[in-house]
């Protein structure tokens, strides 16, 4: 029991480390790398705090070496998808009357171990299993997913602290209680950040988690779940399934205590998934929360008074970090007639100084798409590119799998601003330019808005500020995320609250007290002080 107000201080989003030849944590990094390479790893589901093995082993590689195993995950099924439900719910009672600081508590060490002993291990197998390069895995494994914990916290007392105003002989309280049932987290390969705090933000607030990632992220998912539990988390509280999704999601929506969906994936599953949850809502307790980050087609709008150099930059870093397979990453930009020049001709020099190749080479700048599935779709479409009549490679379109799902940073160039790459979300290293008429800045703004069902993130370069202001105006409802002079990716934890609205999910806002919210479910409680005794009000009493 609390015996005085316990009091957390604004954190600070954690530093990022550059990983500059010789330093420290660059060693720490390689020798972490070449360790894990080194080893074959046996990776169990977690139910009920217990590694459970079913006996059927499936290989994970690097999408950058894919002959090489990384090891043998535990293929799950309903049997498994039953044992963690029954055991969440178990642990549901002590977890939620758990106070608030002994929760908080356990998410603070887990921040501080993957910012400190784990920095190295949750990095190395983000880049070996996610195929991230090292600055790309610092920032997103180590530093978003720290950030998420500890804001998360902050953000958490903020929420316990807004209470009603009193009365004269009331007191007035809302109590912020955890959802009643078990939340349902299904997360996505491309963050191990997310795939954290999916899982890690609906346990904070007190709710009991069934946790499914997906298959290319279960190689960073097992560090998360080692983490979690050295930090203190009890038994049953998360509990990690490796199964297909249908059988995951059969058994889920149709359980009576099914209380809620914490969800980062595709539209298409999202939407069938929602579909699912309204067709069964008479068989739940309560309205299960719905929350979900889905795709993007995320642009890139440049103004005839924007700097060439800065636009192309934004270009280079928006679209091919990550191998495009981040939600926000640029994949349609606009570029008007005056700027196109020189933005085509940096953009090209961009392309042709990116290396590619495995993560270990900490020189290369690109590395695989995740699976064979997602290299084949790309290379369809950058195929097709190649002979439509209203579409040209301007750089880059060569793909190949022979060791690893390498696919070239690539640009298109249309003719046609409804071409099929720039309505269509790829998820990978190919962006796609309409050059249009600088003096049709306003008319351009409108098929920015119209062209795509998505709208995540979104980006502007100018320097005239009618330009930007009439931007933020026609683009309103355009993008979550909304850029000034900047690419369309890199949301800061704190800073920038991510998530998009239209197909792109309900915009909950990962990394904000709005995301928590979704995870409570309040109580007013009303306390008379001074009773009444007698029914009848003044105005009754007879003149």
């Amino acid at each position: 029991m609390s015996l005085g107000f316990s009091k957390i201080y604004p954190p600070k989003n954690e530093k990022v480390l550059e990983y500059r030849p010789m330093s420290n944590e660059r060693l720490a990094l390689q020798e972490e790398l070449k360790r894990r390479r080194a080893v074959v790893m046996d990776i169990p589901m977690v139910i009920d705090g217990k590694a459970v093995r079913t006996g059927n082993k499936l290989p994970l590689s690097c999408p950058h070496d894919h002959k090489h195993i990384l090891g043998y995950y535990e293929k799950g099924g309903q049997q498994e998808v039953n044992l963690a439900i029954e055991a969440a719910l178990k642990a549901k009672e002590a977890w939620e009357n758990t106070h608030w600081e002994t929760r908080a508590a356990v998410f603070m060490k887990a921040a501080d171990l993957i910012s400190g002993p784990y920095r190295a291990s949750i990095n190395a197998a983000t880049m070996l299993g996610q195929s991230k390069n090292a600055y790309q895995a610092e920032i997103d494994a180590a530093c978003e997913l720290a950030d998420f914990l500890r804001f998360n916290v902050f953000f958490m007392t903020q929420i316990y602290a807004d209470q009603p105003i009193n009365s004269e002989g009331v007191w007035n309280r809302v109590e912020f209680r955890p959802l009643e049932g078990f939340v349902f987290a299904l997360t996505p390969f491309n963050f191990t950040a997310i795939a954290g705090n999916l899982c890690a933000a609906p346990a904070l607030m007190g709710n009991v988690v069934v946790w499914k990632c997906a298959d290319a992220q279960i190689y960073s998912a097992q560090v998360i779940m080692e983490i979690f539990m050295k930090a203190g988390l009890p038994a049953g509280v998360i509990n990690l399934v490796f199964c297909d999704g249908p059988v995951a999601g059969n058994i889920i929506f149709e359980h009576r205590d099914f209380a809620g969906l914490h969800f980062t994936g595709s539209t298409g599953v999202f939407r069938h998934f929602w579909n699912l949850i309204g067709q069964n809502i008479g068989k739940y307790k309560s309205y299960p929360r719905i929350v979900g980050e889905t795709g993007g087609k995320d642009f890139i709008i440049a103004h005839k008074s924007a700097n060439a150099d800065e636009v192309a930059t934004g270009i280079s870093r928006g679209a091919f970090e990550y191998q495009g397979q981040k939600c926000s990453a640029a994949s349609r930009v606009y570029v008007p007639s005056n700027l196109w020049p020189a933005v085509s001709k940096k953009i090209k020099a961009d392309a042709a100084s990116m290396k590619m190749g495995g993560t270990e080479d900490f020189t290369n700048f690109v590395n695989a798409v995740i699976t064979e599935v997602s290299f084949d779709k790309l290379k369809s479409y950058i195929e097709k590119a190649k002979v439509d009549i209203d579409a040209a490679i301007l750089f880059g379109g060569k793909c190949d799998k022979t060791k690893g799902y390498f696919v070239e940073p690539t640009a298109i160039v249309t003719t046609n601003p409804h071409y099929a790459t720039m309505v269509e979300e790829l998820f990978g290293p190919v962006v796609t330019i309409y050059v249009y008429d600088e003096d049709k800045y306003e008319e351009t703004l409108k098929l920015v808005d119209k062209t795509s069902e998505y709208a995540l993130t979104g980006a502007i370069f100018a320097n005239d500020k009618y330009a930007l202001e009439l931007a933020l105006k026609a683009l309103r409802h355009s993008a979550g995320n909304f850029y000034i002079n900047d690419k369309p990716t890199g949301a800061v934890v704190g800073q920038q609250p991510f998530g998009g609205a239209r197909a792109s999910g309900t915009n909950d806002k990962a990394g904000s007290a709005l995301n928590l919210l979704r995870w409570v479910s309040p109580r007013t409680i009303k306390e008379t002080l001074l009773t009444p005794t007698d029914y009848r009000y003044p105005f009754l009493e007879e003149e």
